[in-house]
């Protein structure tokens, strides 16, 4: 039997035993954007639309990139989505055999606003599939744009005082921490030493949350650097070594994977560059080294890396710090008033 129509056969079974009798929910129910809670409590995102007679889907699973899915259908109450990953087959001595297609099934059920979801994803050696529970919630349609011109501003506040961490801490306690202050500026050095086992470095986020404003900073990425400020701990914006490469949602100043740069603004490598970013209703406004690159666009989920993917409670602003050096400075945020 042929390892497709193997996996083919492993599937039928595992959706039976996952699925009830057909009910009256069709694709409709299912449009949408809808915010996950993945296994392990990681934050994913799931778009679902119909284009051209057919349903087609995009997912984001914890880090990277919103990815478009391999096959979306509906089936009685549910809707089943198919992605595939690459896996090395390996022999005894841990030598890569060959390297194959590996196609893990997540299946929903709907009850108004809400997804009950199940990953089924086999084995990597194919003795069976780990079945893994979620859930999901729908993201309410975006409002108009707002008016910028018109919006209230409160106090700013400074993030960083220059001196110390003050005011910040990892997002994740249990890594090592790479940032310190020196002349006055934020600096992450996520050191690795050659032969040693690598070390896992943290991101800094401020103790305290928010929700809209204006965030003003500057930033001095190093040759081939990365990093990325969130802003309310959900948003990427994309802080990288761009200078010179095409338009792109991964480079500079581009929100992570969603919302590409109309202009290429970056500095090369190693210059300070200042960045301004207005969060209003789900609408973001970037500002790199003075041209406005991205013009009060909608965000439509979280990003890569996201600390959860409710788009409506207050978050912090968070610093990556898991890849790269990098340099922060002047870093002052202006809430803005609720309207």
């Amino acid at each position: 039997m042929s390892t497709n129509i193997r996996y083919g056969v492993v599937f039928l079974g595992l959706w039976i035993m996952c699925t009830s009798a057909p009910a009256a929910e069709g694709p409709d129910a299912f449009l949408g954007r809808w915010a996950l809670t993945i296994p392990g409590g990681g934050a994913g995102w799931l778009g679902v639309e119909q284009k051209k007679g057919f349903l087609d889907s995009s997912l984001l699973w914890g880090g990277g990139s919103v990815l478009p899915t391999d096959f979306t259908y509906v089936d009685g109450d549910s809707l089943i989505v198919t992605r595939t990953r690459k896996v090395e087959r390996k022999d005894a001595k841990g030598n890569v055999i060959r390297t194959q297609n590996l196609t893990e099934a997540i299946i929903a059920k709907v009850s108004g606003d809400t997804l009950q979801l199940t990953q089924i994803r086999p084995k990597n050696n194919g003795d069976g599939a780990d079945h893994n529970e979620f859930t999901g919630k729908r993201i309410p349609p975006l409002p108009p744009k707002p008016d910028l011109s018109k919006i209230k501003y409160g106090q700013p506040i400074k993030l960083f005082n220059g001196k110390n961490l003050d005011g910040w801490k990892l997002t994740n306690p249990r890594q090592k921490s790479g940032w310190s202050v020196e002349n006055g500026v934020l600096v992450n050095k996520p050191v690795q030493e050659k032969g040693k086992r690598h070390i896992s470095y943290g991101n800094l986020r401020t103790v305290d949350e928010f929700e809209d404003f204006n965030l003003k900073l500057e930033v001095n990425v190093p040759g081939r650097g990365n990093s990325g400020v969130y802003l309310k701990g959900i948003y990427e914006i994309q802080v990288c070594d761009t200078y010179g490469k095409s338009l792109d949602s991964h480079n500079m100043g581009g929100v992570y994977s969603r919302i590409t740069p109309t202009v290429a603004a970056e500095k090369p490598a190693g210059q300070w560059q200042t960045m301004n970013m207005t969060l209003c209703d789900r609408y973001v406004t970037v500002e790199l080294n003075g041209k406005v690159i991205i013009d009060n666009q909608p965000l439509l989920g979280c990003t890569g890396g996201a600390l959860w993917s409710d788009e409506f409670k207050p978050g912090p602003i968070y610093l990556q710090g898991d890849h790269t050096g990098v340099s922060y400075r002047n870093m002052v945020l202006t809430p803005i008033l609720k309207r």
